[in-house]
């Protein structure tokens, strides 16, 4: 808090000499007094409430004035604001969703461990759009480009592999992706796109789709997941659901042209501390610039002390002309 005429505030000499008055008059006791020989049958009765009383309607106007004075002096607050002025990244999450990655190499397995690390991904980052787009056989648009975050969560938790028909078209997950930020007019625009297979399906091929990608300016990083070597698959069987040890398959070099060619950086994950890694590092070279811009925001003060001033005024003149006149 400050004032913002703080040279006013000399006039609270003006109650505090009006109070070293009262209490120097109240000491030398100017009231008209009586000689007797002992003063025990009075002080025996000690002093009645209606003498302490009193006193307060006085205490009351004097704080009544110091409370004038305050508020004329018109004490304000403030509280700094940053004002955050973004680049802008807008962000395409293209998720491979094809029955591999029900793989249980990750826990609980492939595609929950990507959604629930995309998530924390999509939370680290306020300030930027996102879009989520999935693909197997063909791809989907999950989610267009959006800031809304709790949108964008919900609809990464409803992803899985039963809703596009199986296979790994990574060139019509790319070009999908693509399709979301060409029309962006942001500075920085990426695509993250993450897989666990081979290219087998889908009308364009992985290396058009990058080319476009290039052509728009967008750096794709690619993540390839699995363990090394092999790892367990659910396989349904005549006797139902049963877990099998399959070849882990990853085109990297595929993954890895992709990303060079945009400017990119190609990463692979074999475990879901490892996949965190990548996303935490994605998350590190694409910052986006700001700039702030600090400025105060100033509160009035001088309300409270008004109507504080004001209730003391209202409480002397009640106990001086009500209540004290009604005491025995």
């Amino acid at each position: 808090m400050f004032f913002e005429y703080p040279g006013l505030l000399w006039l609270l000499i003006v109650p505090a000499l009006l109070a070293a008055k009262y209490i120097y008059d109240e000491i030398k006791d100017r009231r008209p007094h009586l000689r007797v020989s002992t003063a025990i049958p009075w002080m025996a009765g000690g002093k009645s409430f209606r003498s302490i009383l009193r006193h307060v309607p006085y205490i009351l106007r004097i704080a009544a004035l110091a409370l004038i004075v305050i508020a004329f002096s018109r004490p304000r607050s403030s509280t700094k604001v940053e004002k955050i002025d973004t680049e802008g990244i807008d962000i395409a999450l293209a998720m491979d969703v094809s029955t591999s990655m029900l793989a249980r190499d990750f826990t609980p397995d492939r595609i929950s461990a990507a959604k629930d690390i995309a998530i924390e991904f999509i939370s680290q980052r306020p300030t930027d759009r996102m879009a989520i787009v999935v693909f197997a056989g063909e791809s989907y648009t999950q989610c267009p480009l959006t800031t809304d975050r709790a949108t964008l969560i919900n609809l990464m938790k409803e992803v899985s592999t039963d809703f596009l028909e199986d296979g790994t078209a990574i060139g019509n997950g790319l070009a999908t992706a693509v399709a979301r930020l060409k029309d962006s007019d942001a500075k920085s625009r990426v695509i993250i796109l993450l897989t666990d297979g081979v290219n087998n399906s889908g009308e364009i091929s992985p290396e058009t789709a990058a080319e476009i990608a290039k052509t728009y300016g967008m750096r794709v990083y690619t993540i390839g997941v699995g363990a090394n070597g092999e790892a367990p698959y659910p396989v349904m069987t005549p006797w139902g659901v049963q877990v099998q040890n399959m070849q882990v398959e990853i085109d990297e070099k595929l993954l890895s042209d992709i990303s060079a060619a945009t400017g990119g950086r190609y990463f692979r994950a074999t475990d879901n501390t490892k996949l965190s890694e990548i996303y935490a590092e994605i998350g590190k070279m694409e910052k986006a610039r700001t700039t702030i811009d600090s400025f105060p925001i100033y509160k009035e003060l001088f309300f409270g002390y008004a109507l504080a001033a004001l209730i003391c005024l209202l409480l002397e003149a009640i106990l001086k002309h009500i209540v004290m006149r009604k005491m025995p």
